[in-house]
């Protein structure tokens, strides 16, 4: 059993390891905020570095993806190895807040999907919209 299997190790400021992309063996989560909703449990809101997101915006592909709420076992299906701790990232909170008000409207929702699978369905997303 891996090290993420107990949610209850996660703490707000880790960074993990994940089974990644093939092309993103380097990449790495960040827990930035837990929060408790009555009917979901927690939502860990994560950044995500060293990926390689194609951009129809410009030559090089997108690295960092600010902001992503997920559940617990998104996170505990995912994460391999805690790597450092106490790790502050505040430009992620763009993202939350812009998540947050349509959330409370009713319009978003949680990722309930391992991560690599959450980048490859952004990546879809943002390639999609330039068709």
């Amino acid at each position: 059993m891996s090290e993420a299997a107990n949610a209850y190790y996660f703490s707000e400021g880790q960074v993990w390891r994940y089974h990644t992309r093939p092309n993103e063996p380097e990449s790495a989560i960040l827990i930035n905020k837990i929060e408790y909703h009555s009917g979901l449990g927690a939502i860990f809101h994560i950044s995500i570095a060293g990926v390689q997101v194609k951009n129809p915006h410009g030559e090089e592909p997108l690295t960092q993806l600010g902001h992503f709420p997920v559940v617990a076992a998104s996170l505990e299906q995912s994460l391999t190895e805690l790597v450092d701790t106490n790790v502050d990232n505040p430009s992620y909170l763009e993202g939350y807040e812009s998540w947050r008000e349509a959330f409370v409207q009713g319009k978003a929702g949680v990722f309930n999907i391992p991560v690599e699978q959450i980048i490859s369905f952004v990546e879809e997303a943002i390639n999609r919209s330039e068709a």
